[in-house]
């Protein structure tokens, strides 16, 4: 599998192709040659599966203080003011800029957007494409983007390390899932856009390809990687053998949805006085406290009281996609269960996605920048995304206009690598590492279960890198690795946050710290003041 003597050079390299790569890319396309890698097709992102909307305060009703106030208290005090304060006063341009390349957002009869509610929004102002709002505008941005003479998009493209060479970022190594080959991509200014980390846990409501490449390969580089203890747990995947990782977006609870238990009496009550328009955070709990009581595999959402044509004009996605499964949403409850949903915590950046590796930005779910805090606000994230793009761009056109020569470096080689006749192996570690995620770093957590995990994730972890040395790559070994090195700091992340907030709950220390730390920073084998692996494994 060694690199033939072909370099693939480009001015800039996006890798990940949501939201945030095509919209940077559409910006960036006048600056230079661009290239978008995608590890699968296109389509294979979050964004596509993105159902509820995206957020912004259009409405004269509604204020960018209001929205800047939601963020913040769903962030549980941990949201940088000025990170909020620039991604939504920013969001109208977004939104016009979305409109300007044929994304159409639902309307009423008179012709004024048809905004919708979710948890946490003390506003209507949810832009939303019925309830496929990810797919309408990741199909309207393809189109764009395969219509920009600069800009090459590639899929079947996996990522496998950035090349960081005298402290700046090069490009990456890339595996050709087709050629089954390695190539050099350099690169004036690298990008990460490569989306969240779902599948390190058994249930997600992310597509395959959610393996937290970004994170990882940032990490290895030497990048600083910030709170990654809170994950979100969105509260109603839909439950079933043949549906896999298919969302039931909050906004059916923002237009009425019930949460009930198996003998149809709702449970909300006793969880919060804001019912199932609770933060998601409470809600997952919520649910999950309702499951271990009961010892049932799942509960319910039922929407079926409301008018059928409503709710097959307001949910047409998940209507048929329901029905496609033999559940009538118009006449009886959705089965669901909680699942990990958004990674607010990734490589640390500033909201032009700049990071402290010199030429590398990361943008999207790949990176931290403070917007979402402990918590993130429904439908923040395309927003989020979005405007990282718009601000990113900027910073892609004063890193090249410094003229710095696209920079080559050595190729990649296998080594003594072999074909693997034990692929059994990675997919055992892979369902081993999802259980023990699952169990011991999920919804509840203990310190005893992230000793647990701790202790696991370090055996998992010496397998992995054993087996990436001896074994020529292949795509899911790469998605392993990242996966290992993302629980890794998932789970050194989590036991150093001393204190339950937002998504991040212990039953040791359920109570918020008055004088808590801001953000939790992490670089390769250095969290806080731990310096080293073997002082680190004492302080667990």
């Amino acid at each position: 599998m060694d690199a033939d003597n072909t370099e693939v050079r480009c001015d800039v390299l996006i890798i990940g192709s949501g939201i945030a790569g095509l919209s940077l890319a559409l910006k960036v396309a006048s600056f230079g040659k661009v290239i978008v890698l995608s590890k699968g097709r296109l389509s294979n992102c979050a964004t596509n599966l993105a159902q509820a909307g995206i957020a912004a305060a259009l409405s004269s009703k509604d204020s960018f203080s209001a929205h800047g106030q939601d963020t913040t208290i769903v962030g549980d005090g941990l949201c940088h003011p000025k990170v909020v304060q620039q991604i939504i006063s920013t969001a109208p341009s977004s939104i016009q800029e979305l409109i300007e390349y044929g994304v159409i957002f639902s309307k009423n009869e008179d012709g004024s957007f048809d905004f919708g509610l979710e948890a946490g929004h003390s506003h209507r102002r949810i832009l939303h494409s019925g309830d496929i709002t990810g797919a309408a505008i990741h199909k309207a941005l393809c189109i764009a983007a395969n219509n920009e003479s600069e800009i090459i998009l590639l899929e079947d493209h996996i990522a496998i390390n950035l090349k960081v060479q005298a402290g700046r970022c090069l490009g990456a190594y890339v595996l050709n899932k087709t050629r089954d080959q390695v190539k050099n991509f350099s690169a004036r200014v690298t990008v990460l856009a490569t989306g969240g980390l779902g599948k390190a846990f058994l249930y997600t409501s992310n597509p395959d390809g959610a393996s937290g490449d970004g994170i990882a390969m940032a990490y290895r580089a030497g990048a600083t990687i910030m709170n990654m203890e809170f994950i979100q747990f969105h509260p109603t995947l839909l439950y079933h053998p043949f549906a896999k990782s298919f969302l039931i977006s909050e906004a059916l609870r923002g237009e009425g949805a019930q949460l009930i238990d198996h003998n149809g009496n709702r449970f909300m009550e006793a969880h919060d006085s804001r019912l199932e328009l609770a933060p998601r955070d409470i809600v997952a709990r919520a649910i999950d406290a309702e499951l271990k009581r009961t010892g049932v595999d799942h509960l319910f959402l039922d929407i079926s009281f409301k008018d059928p044509t409503f709710i097959k004009n307001r949910f047409p996605g998940i209507y048929e996609k329901c029905l496609s499964h033999g559940i009538d949403i118009t006449k009886e409850p959705i089965p669901i269960v909680p699942a990990a949903h958004y990674a607010i915590g990734g490589v640390k950046t500033t909201v032009s996605g700049v990071t402290d590796i010199p030429g590398l930005l990361a943008i999207g779910e790949t990176a931290c920048t403070g917007f979402h805090g402990a918590n993130r606000l429904a439908s923040n994230s395309l927003l989020e995304a979005s405007v990282m793009a718009h601000f990113g761009a900027q910073e892609c056109r004063h890193i090249l206009q410094k003229e710095k020569p696209i920079l080559s470096f050595s190729p990649w080689h296998s080594g003594d690598a072999v074909d693997s006749d034990e692929s059994v192996v990675v997919s055992q570690n892979w369902m081993e590492l999802r259980l023990l995620m699952w169990n011991y770093v999920g919804i509840v957590r203990s310190d005893k279960r992230l000793r647990r995990a701790k202790r696991r994730i370090i055996l998992l972890q010496d397998e992995i890198n054993q087996y990436y040395w001896d074994f020529k790559l292949t795509s899911d070994l790469i998605e392993l690795r990242n996966l290992a090195d993302v629980a890794q700091m998932i789970i050194d992340s989590a036991f150093h946050r001393k204190e339950s907030r937002g998504v991040h709950y212990t039953v040791d220390y359920p109570q918020k710290l008055a004088n808590s730390a801001k953000d939790t920073l992490i670089r390769k084998s250095v969290l806080s003041d731990v310096t080293n692996w073997s002082e680190r494994l004492t302080k667990f």
